[in-house]
């Protein structure tokens, strides 16, 4: 029998094992389009895949040095003609041979004193600063929601991948959820944004045993309800959610009929 794991993507070495897309086009591990819900995208974009800041992208003109070799170094007075500034004298001041200590301000950086009573918080588990984009994502909630994303390995080969969390978590989710008023407001849903399987594991129920374990895990975080979105009119490869009949397999009844987007939801 074939050995089948599911893990839970918290660090840089199980974002590695998120199997690619179907349609080469897209790619989960830079995907965008639910976590930004104006300029979202699904393309593979490889620049977010190196581990390092300049994966994430910076403002125009960050770079390190000036390409101009006559301009003046930063943060000096550019114009030759200026007359030195001037420091005021205050003959008030002590002299010192050191900056002035701001008992409100000097303190905030020092570790507090330890109290030997009081209970320990646990470490809370955080992404680098330095992962990947799409890896910094999933993380956001790390430490007080938990994982957002889990891949279906089988025999060692990564096969399924699915994407979750909190509505609040998906702007995307949530413009779409405002266009049906008859939704229920509360308790908010969690969502399921993307599942999707490997071509050459089509057809073998993995990407539904994905999803049974990603709502069991969120009924374990205290949803009562998990919602989804696919698109009814989007070739299969295209679309990160899956058709209507997927959800229905799954357990999911149709909440909106849509012909365009309905809802999918499943109570917990």
């Amino acid at each position: 029998m074939a050995t089948i794991d599911i893990v839970d993507v918290t660090d840089e070495a199980r974002f590695g094992l998120i199997p690619p897309c179907a349609d080469p086009a897209f790619d989960h591990r830079s995907c965008d389009y639910w976590e930004d819900a104006d300029r979202g995208s699904k393309a593979s974009r490889p620049s977010w895949l190196p581990s390092g800041a300049a994966s994430a992208g910076g403002p125009a003109g960050s770079a390190a040095s000036s390409t101009n070799p006559f301009a003046p170094p930063p943060g000096r007075e550019s114009n030759p003609f200026a007359p030195p500034p001037k420091a005021s004298a205050n003959p008030f001041a002590t002299t010192s041979s050191g900056p002035v200590r701001n008992p409100f301000l000097d303190d905030a950086t020092e570790q507090p004193a330890e109290n030997p009573f009081a209970p320990r918080r646990p470490a809370r588990p955080t992404i680098a600063a330095e992962a990947p984009r799409k890896l910094q994502l999933l993380g956001r909630g790390l430490g007080i929601f938990g994982s957002y994303a889990k891949v279906l390995i089988v025999d060692g080969n990564a096969v399924a991948y699915c994407q979750f969390g909190p509505l609040s978590a998906y702007p995307r989710a949530l413009r779409l959820r405002e266009l049906y008023p008859k939704l229920p407001d509360a308790p908010l849903p969690a969502v399921i944004t993307c599942i999707a399987t490997t071509a050459a594991a089509r057809k073998s129920g993995h990407a539904l045993s994905l999803v049974a374990e990603v709502c069991r895990d969120l009924a374990e975080r205290g949803f009562a309800a998990v919602e989804a979105y696919p698109e009814a009119r989007a070739v299969a490869d295209a679309t990160p959610a899956a058709r209507p009949q997927f959800w229905i397999r799954a357990g999911f009844a149709l909440a909106v009929d849509d012909e365009r987007y309905p809802v999918m939801r499943r109570e917990l």
